[in-house]
């Protein structure tokens, strides 16, 4: 059963080329979030193919028995594997990603990737690695975290956040959480109950 889309969790991206720096950033943020109390959400977005389990562990051999889904259930964490086997390739979608967390457990759900999504981002921009800006194009970066600032950044009038200082931009996000409007902070998507 599908519930209607529901406004549950805030949502926040990080947006920036490949080699940006976005996981190392947000390594560096996430342990000030979680010392002020926030329950932290992350969700990655990789054109990699990834392989979590061994061949010799029972939820692998399960996974190839044929599984479409399996929920790897411990203690400590709970894994949950979606299979695609039609072989085609098959992007993930930001919406049907949100619907999988549990909201309940969660204040913020910060995004790493999906940079062409409607979201909040911050752009993670580093001069050195010869890429262009986002923001210029992008009206859904809200600040921009860099080593060197842009040429542009002023005439956009947008916050800059050194990437240096993940202090800072853990208490960007905690700011924005407080007082950004409702319609930003949020998106739309259905969860499954």
């Amino acid at each position: 059963m599908i519930e209607q889309s529901r406004l549950v969790t805030p949502v926040l991206g990080f947006a920036g080329f490949s080699g940006s720096g976005k996981t190392t950033l947000l390594e560096a943020v996430i342990p000030h979030l979680k010392s002020s109390g926030l329950r932290v959400g992350l969700m990655k977005h990789s054109h990699h193919d990834i392989e979590p389990d061994k061949p010799t562990k029972d939820s692998y051999r399960l996974r190839y028995a044929g599984s479409d889904q399996l929920l790897l259930a411990t203690s400590k964490r709970h894994m949950l594997f979606f299979e695609y086997r039609d072989n085609e390739e098959r992007d993930p979608q930001l919406r049907e990603c949100l619907a999988q967390l549990d909201h309940s457990r969660l204040d913020i759900v910060l995004v790493e990737g999906f940079r062409n999504e409607t979201l909040p981002k911050i752009e993670i921009h580093r001069p050195s690695y010869v890429k262009p800006t986002l923001f210029p194009h992008d009206p859904h970066i809200i600040a921009v975290a860099y080593d060197q600032k842009p040429d542009a950044l002023d005439e956009f009038n947008l916050p800059s956040l050194d990437l240096n200082q993940p202090s800072d931009i853990a208490g960007f996000i905690k700011h924005w959480l407080a007082n950004a409007p409702e319609s930003e902070k949020y998106l739309a998507y259905e969860l499954k109950l």
